[in-house]
């Protein structure tokens, strides 16, 4: 691995712990305005400070985060399908030129194991690649899954060592029972998709029982801002991450955030 690609890597995956926490706000790519990212900017704004990454699509990216930040992108670069259609069926929708031209410091994609179009996004996963390694920008590849498709060790493990095999740097995938043998089974960083929005209590369950059992951190997005306090949740997840705060632990983090912007709002 080049120099290049190794210092893009060490700035989403930090290299002081080995960790990452990545901030998502790319659901309106498919979804289009969802809630809570109605408005990206106000959105993105808040939660930027205690992101160590953010995963996000060139449009956003352009309209609604400064260039003042500092914070590594994870760009984007599949699509071609909405909610309202087969969404397997996803091509390469940017170019490697472009992914320079906004400095980005990794590629995402997804792929569709046991999916109609699987083939075609396992191709598109080893293009990237090669795109990735011909200049220097990793590629996540995430491990998405079809309706029809179990969240279990067996099939994350395959789309996961599948990615490892085709040359993705990280993966991103689901947590599951038995998710240590996901790890083991998989050569690269693997990080945690947060999913749909569930009870604070549970996401930060989540992200505990992923790095304790192997992850390097999280993705999450709706568990952050469809919180009824995003900035309280990204830092409890940080806790989590970072500085290895049980759930109760950072759980307090985010019910003090919570009550001092409460009692902001009250005395404004």
């Amino acid at each position: 691995m080049d120099w290049g690609m190794q210092n893009r890597l060490a700035r989403i995956i930090k290299p002081e712990d080995g960790r990452a926490v990545m901030l998502a706000v790319d659901h309106g790519y498919f979804l289009g305005p969802t809630g809570g990212l109605e408005e990206p900017r106000k959105t993105i704004e808040p939660l930027l400070p205690y992101a160590d990454s953010i995963m996000l699509t060139r449009g956003v990216l352009r309209t609604s985060v400064d260039a003042r930040w500092d914070r590594p992108v994870v760009l984007r670069v599949s699509g071609g399908t909405s909610i309202l259609k087969e969404l397997s069926n996803e091509d390469i929708t940017v170019s490697i030129e472009d992914a320079i031209r906004v400095n980005a410091s990794a590629m995402a994609l997804s792929i569709f194991v046991g999916g109609e179009f699987e083939k075609n996004t396992l191709v598109n996963l080893a293009k990237l690649v090669d795109e990735g390694e011909r200049c220097g920008i990793p590629v996540l590849a995430v491990t998405a899954v079809g309706k029809e498709m179990a969240r279990d060790a067996r099939y994350l493990g395959l789309s996961c060592r599948i990615a490892a095999e085709l040359g993705a740097h990280f993966v991103k995938t689901y947590y599951c029972e038995e998710f240590e043998k996901v790890v083991e089974a998989c050569p690269v960083p693997v990080i945690i998709a947060g999913g749909k929005k569930i009870p604070e209590v549970d996401a930060l369950t989540l992200a505990f029982d992923a790095v304790q059992h192997g992850a390097v951190g999280v993705d999450m997005g709706r568990n952050i801002f469809q919180s009824d306090s995003p900035v309280g949740m990204i830092r409890a997840v940080r806790a989590i991450v970072h500085e290895k705060a049980s759930v109760e632990e950072s759980g307090r983090v985010y019910e003090d955030t919570k009550r001092v912007k409460a009692r902001r709002a009250a005395a404004s």
